[in-house]
């Protein structure tokens, strides 16, 4: 690689101060959102009776959205997991998450999953379908340490759990986060990130483009 490509390179992963302050907000908002909905599965626990147990993995996708809702918006590699990772920080810091620093863990396999899809597009392509496998990714990689911690492996429930929970993943952590970035984005408040430089037809790294 050339000195040149070296530093383009370079340019296309370097955060700005913009950017940055936008991945702490998106951690900060779903760090919130993300215990709303604790309490949501809590309570869908509870109206499941006997299935309740089932309640967090229909739920689950939930969990994923800031990953890919970050990745939309600043198209850099590396946002989705640092995005997930501070949801949880702030779940465990300024929320108390019963699950405690185990929960910085799974929001990093949450965000290595959920950005896979976007980073085997080298960060190009933001359609439909790679949010769906992002949300089915995400969910579907930190299963297997979750059913490991909680001992699920030989239940006969196992393949039942992983269904449920990658399902939820595509709808409401793939999906729904489309939706939400696309809300977002006719809002007119991206048009100083990479996704509204995308929307004009210029380069999906503002820096670069020629002013």
């Amino acid at each position: 690689m050339s000195a040149v490509e070296t530093a383009a390179a370079a340019r296309r992963t370097r955060l700005t101060l913009r950017e940055i302050v936008m991945v702490v907000v998106l951690g900060v908002v779903f760090g919130f959102l993300y215990w709303v909905f604790v309490q949501a599965w809590n309570l869908l626990a509870i109206a499941m009776g006997p299935a309740g147990d089932l309640a967090q993995h229909v739920l689950f996708g939930t969990w994923l959205l800031v990953a890919p809702v970050a990745l939309a918006i600043l198209r850099r590699p590396g946002v989705g997991v640092i995005a997930e990772i501070l949801a949880a920080a702030i779940e465990v810091v300024f929320l108390g998450s019963p699950a405690g620093p185990l929960l910085l863990l799974s929001g990093a396999l949450q965000g290595i999953g959920s950005e896979l899809p976007f980073a085997l597009t080298r960060y190009r392509r933001f359609g439909w379908g790679v949010f769906a496998a992002s949300g089915a990714l995400g969910a579907g990689l930190v299963f297997f340490w979750t059913a490991y911690r909680f001992g699920w492996y030989g239940q006969d429930l196992l393949t039942l759990r992983l269904t449920v929970q990658v399902l939820s993943g595509i709808v409401l952590g793939g999906l729904f986060a489309k939706v939400i970035v696309r809300a977002l984005e006719r809002t007119g408040v991206l048009t100083n990130f990479a996704i509204g430089a995308a929307a004009d037809g210029g380069s999906a790294f503002p820096e670069r483009r020629v002013r």
